[in-house]
């Protein structure tokens, strides 16, 4: 799906920021994605969230928080960190740290049904080195995945469906269970959603390779 970029002014669809830069990468049954850019001392007017959110800040910042009723916040984060975000209420936001922040938020449309994963083949048990979970509940599992330059991971599955972040550039040959080989580029900031899958994987770059995957569990 091509993206739709919209620069958004106060009275634009939402009129959250005064100025913001979105992106909606996907948006199916499942779930919305919204890459967004939030610019410094932009407050949000007050609203709320309907639904639960995973939320991959790209750049190191911080956010003040202030809710309806009086209670305030601060949030930190570092360079492609991960974070729940559950429906906390009517709240107004704004970033205070000096350099735009880019913010890549999975809205989950489906309530946690818990799904399990069964497969002996989950990557983070048959390659730990390069798959280690960093968030998980019972909506959501989120795994950030490292490869070194050329290196590889066995035979693995993918049971569930998954939102996937390329956080570099990266081109990646896979070859599944039956032998099918395919090998494909992706920009630093893609973001493409999959279905399962059994198969194994190469890092075909001279330079390392990050990417986080948000399994749905439902």
């Amino acid at each position: 799906m091509r993206n739709t970029v919209l620069l958004l002014s106060l009275f634009a669809v939402g009129g959250l920021f005064a100025e913001e830069i979105i992106k909606r990468p996907i948006d199916n049954d499942d779930v919305r994605v919204l890459d967004v850019v939030v610019q410094p001392h932009e407050k949000t007017k007050m609203h709320d969230h309907k639904v639960n959110r995973v939320m991959i800040y790209r750049n190191a910042g911080v956010q003040n928080f202030e809710y309806e009723g009086g209670r305030k916040s601060v949030l930190k984060f570092g360079d492609n960190e991960v974070k729940w975000s559950g429906q906390e209420g009517v709240h107004a936001a704004e970033v205070v740290s000096a350099k735009p922040v880019n913010i890549v938020e999975i809205e989950l449309k489906k309530p946690g049904a818990g799904k399990t994963i069964t497969t002996a083949l989950d990557p983070p048990k048959v390659d730990p080195k390069h798959y280690k979970v960093v968030l998980e509940n019972d909506q959501v599992r989120v795994i950030r995945v490292t490869f070194g330059p050329h290196e590889s991971a066995p035979l693995h599955e993918h049971q569930l469906n998954r939102i996937i972040l390329y956080l570099t550039d990266a081109r990646t040959k896979t070859t599944s269970a039956d032998g099918k080989v395919e090998e494909t580029p992706y920009k630093a900031g893609d973001i493409v959603a999959r279905g399962g899958a059994k198969h194994s994987e190469v890092n075909m770059t001279d330079h390392k390779v990050e990417i986080l995957v948000t399994e749905l569990k439902y």
